[in-house]
């Protein structure tokens, strides 16, 4: 077997240990704050902030871990995250207090990583003819971790408790690093100056395709975990059992992921084909359309099905745009350019949550699909008027914008 094909498939496994082992836990972090920690009051509050906090630390972290992974390598990296990230699970099996439990999720947020080392490895470890197949595989990984995780997690709850499952969580995290100390990393430049991460925002910045991926990236997350605190109401409100309202709201955000996994390593093919940016542009058009049909449909088994059918086409974005910051980047620079990306995307997922609970309670959960769909048209309209300039031919060596 090739050496890229047995790396890739590795460090899906890999991913989707890890993803899953998160999944596992976070979507009862209410749950042990009540339970566990005796909060009462303003449990939404200590919820989303017991959340994106994490984020938020990892979205600040993930460019300095980018420049270390291209100075020691992305395999490296992977197995501090792995190893960082399980501690923090066990962590929390300790915490008897609301405090205690905030600084061990700014503890995991300073320990994550472990995806964009995964994508960076994928992608300068791979043939550039098949790094769009390979993008669109490691994407359904992190998709099929967050299907099995809540479903595993809610079933493993009932049987240990949840800090049964942190236990169960830092153990399958373990397990994800100690995998991919199977990885080769062949195509590794060893960097004999350390960069630091204002010197790599200022050379991104001086590539006017990367900045434009990283707005888009910044965007398509948003508008993703905009729904993330609304989902579970708007199915009690189109007629889902308030009894049953978690595992309806689990089918329904299982269904993206379900699509996900198998129309992701599809889109990296066609976009091999016909061109990332124009799988991109039906990503975006699919994606805003989907949300504006969510307005007209008014019962559970449809708006199910919108959800999947908007999967379908909304998987061609993610990999489409780490194969283009594969190609609009210079190979030196590739792991750390992906590091920013991760940095925008980790923005966009804690903006997301806060803007959905604020403007969904203001003006409304359907205006929030309206304001969703609307944005990603936009976006759709951008890359479709200003192309993304062609990537510089590597095998000739040509210079990039960014040098």
């Amino acid at each position: 077997m090739e050496q890229w094909k047995r790396n890739l498939y590795i460090l899906w496994i890999g991913l989707f240990l890890n993803h899953m082992a998160y999944t596992l836990s976070v979507p009862f972090f209410p749950l042990f704050l009540h339970q566990e920690l005796g909060i009462d009051s303003g449990l939404e509050a200590w919820s989303g902030i017991s959340i994106s906090i994490s984020f938020l630390i990892n979205g600040l972290c993930t460019p300095f871990w980018g420049s270390l992974a291209d100075r020691y390598g992305s395999k490296l990296m992977l197995f501090r995250s792995g190893v960082g990230l399980g501690l923090a699970h066990l962590a929390n099996y300790f915490v008897y207090d609301p405090v205690t439990f905030i600084l061990v999720r700014v503890f995991q947020g300073l320990m994550a990583g472990f995806s964009p080392a995964s994508v960076a490895l994928v992608g300068t470890n791979t043939p550039d003819k098949y790094v769009g197949y390979a993008l669109g595989v490691i994407s359904t990984s992190t998709a099929a971790g967050g299907i099995i995780g809540p479903l595993a997690g809610g079933v493993l709850s009932q049987w240990v408790g949840l800090r049964g499952c942190f236990i169960a969580s830092s153990v399958i995290t373990l397990l994800s690093a100690i995998i991919v100390l199977r990885v080769k990393e062949t195509n590794r430049r060893r960097s004999s100056e350390r960069m630091s991460v204002i010197q790599d925002l200022k050379r991104a910045a001086r590539n006017p395709n990367l900045l434009r991926i990283y707005g888009l990236i910044l965007l398509v997350s948003t508008s993703i975990l905009i729904l993330e605190p609304l989902v579970t109401i708007y199915v009690v409100h189109l007629g889902g059992s308030a009894n049953k309202v978690t595992l309806s709201s689990g089918i329904v955000f299982s269904a993206v992921g379900v699509a996900t996994v198998v129309m992701g390593p599809r889109w990296g093919k066609i976009g091999g084909r016909i061109g990332y940016h124009k799988t991109l542009l039906v990503g975006l058009i699919g994606g805003g359309l989907g949300n504006l049909l969510q307005l007209v449909v008014h019962n559970l088994v449809g708006f199910g099905l919108l959800r999947f059918s908007y999967g379908l086409f909304f998987a061609a974005v993610f990999p489409a745009l780490n194969a283009l910051i594969i190609q609009h980047a210079d190979r030196d620079f590739r792991g750390r350019a992906v590091n920013l990306s991760q940095s925008a995307n980790l923005f966009g997922i804690v903006a997301g949550p806060l803007l959905g609970g604020i403007l969904g309670g203001w003006m409304g959960i359907p205006f929030v699909f309206l304001l969703t769909g609307i944005a990603l048209l936009a976006a759709a309209w951008t890359v479709r008027g200003a192309m993304f300039i062609k990537p510089f031919s590597r095998e000739k060596g040509a210079a990039s914008s960014d040098t």
